[in-house]
Parts: C-alpha cells; structure tokens; sequence
C-alpha cells in the first residue's frame, strides 16, 4: 500500500492552521466569556481547548510510539480520563492555547520528517472499540478531523457574540 502525497499534505495542512483559527476566534474575547457554559453547551471554549489539549497528549505520544517503534502495542486511554490528570480546564486560556501551538509545533516537526512509507507504521491500540489496528496517518487523520469539528463548535459558541456579553 503506498500514501498519497496530496491526503499527507492535507493532513499536515489541517494540523498546522488549527492553532491559529482558535486564536483569531477567540482574541477579542475576555476570560468570562472563554469559561461560560450554558444550558444548550455544556462546554466553554476553554472546556474545548482543554479537551483538544488532551487528545494531542493522547493521540501525539501514540503517534510518536508508532514512529520510534516497530508496530507497539499501545493501551488506548480516552482523552476524557486524561483530561482529569491535568490541570488544563483550569488554566488561563491563553497560556493554554500557547502551550497547545507549541506542543502542535512539536508533532508537526515529527510528522515532516518522515517518509511516505512512515507513514505506514502502525501499532495495535487494545482497550478500544474504535479500531485496533491504527497507523500514522489514521492518527494524524483523526486528530486534524476532531480538531476541526471542535473549531467549528468554537466558532459557533462565540458566533455573534462580544466580549462585553
């Protein structure tokens, strides 16, 4: 099986730009509205970067695993368990967002140095029902989808709103 250039690129593109839409979304918005949460969204934007915070974590150190190792076999852990190990829904929606560009710029130095048939490595992920069998690019494909669907609902949240509201 070979890999597309163009679905890595795609790829690679959609976790690149994915830091910075969140940034634009949210800058003219202040601390209160970064942290609501209302009756029809039970998450803030905060709560959804924190989210996103867990999940590269997660899905970053699995795909590293793929990468430095021949074929692993890795426990899923869901983010929503990891996310009660850390303190990220309590920090300062900036400082969190910096930290998510930097450890975002961190995989895609990873991700750009491999080859096409990187790609390729996989790993066998137990306690899961979503798939056992994964590779680099299905990883990377399921994180740039999931981030791109917590963008959109960022979008929506702050969607016609002020930072005065």
């Amino acid at each position: 099986m070979k890999v597309d250039p163009s679905e890595t690129g795609k790829v690679l593109k959609l976790l690149t730009v994915t830091p910075h839409p969140i940034a634009s979304l949210t800058k003219s918005f202040d601390k209160s509205r970064l942290h609501f949460i209302s009756d029809e969204e039970p998450w803030s934007v905060n709560d959804i970067l924190a989210h996103l915070r867990a999940c590269a974590d997660l899905w970053g150190k699995s795909i590293a695993a793929m990468i430095m190792q021949d074929h692993p076999t890795l426990r899923y852990i869901s983010p929503r368990t990891w996310i009660r190990k850390k303190d990220y829904p309590q920090q300062e929606f900036t400082i969190s967002l910096t930290a998510f560009a930097r450890q975002r710029g961190e995989l895609l130095k990873l991700l750009n140095s491999l080859s096409a048939e990187d790609w390729l490595r996989g790993g066998t992920f137990t306690a899961t029902t979503k798939g056992r069998e994964q590779t680099v690019l299905s990883y990377a494909q399921r994180m740039a989808r999931h981030e791109d669907e917590h963008c959109i609902q960022i979008a929506e949240l702050l969607k016609g709103k002020r930072s005065s509201e």
